[in-house]
């Protein structure tokens, strides 16, 4: 299953943890997997080039850590919170291979 934590920081978005891996299916074919990984990676990298933010991020195989510096403007929030949205649909539809929880700091 993949575990993702959303943190919240005064009614923002603050970053976010994803581990593990799905199990749907097996290693390079897993869709579950492919969708995650596109949705944290397609966020980081437009927090950089639409937001103009340069996050930390953390990645490894079968995890990824991001974290906003301060300041962080309204176009970040959208992202995060498109990113967000995708998971909860995605978790919708495959509900035993994702799980998201949210943190308030």
């Amino acid at each position: 299953m993949i575990r993702v934590t959303l943190h919240w920081k005064g009614g923002l978005i603050a970053g976010f943890e994803c581990k593990g891996h799905a199990g749907f299916a097996e290693a390079g074919q897993d869709i579950v997997c492919a969708a995650v990984s596109t949705l944290t990676t397609t966020c980081a990298n437009a927090l950089e080039t639409v937001a103009g933010v340069k996050p930390t991020v953390t990645s490894r195989s079968g995890s990824m850590r991001l974290s906003l510096p301060a300041g962080a403007g309204p176009d970040a929030q959208v992202i995060l919170k498109s990113m967000r949205q995708g998971l909860c649909d995605l978790k919708e539809a495959y509900p035993d291979h994702l799980q998201i929880t949210e943190r308030s700091a």
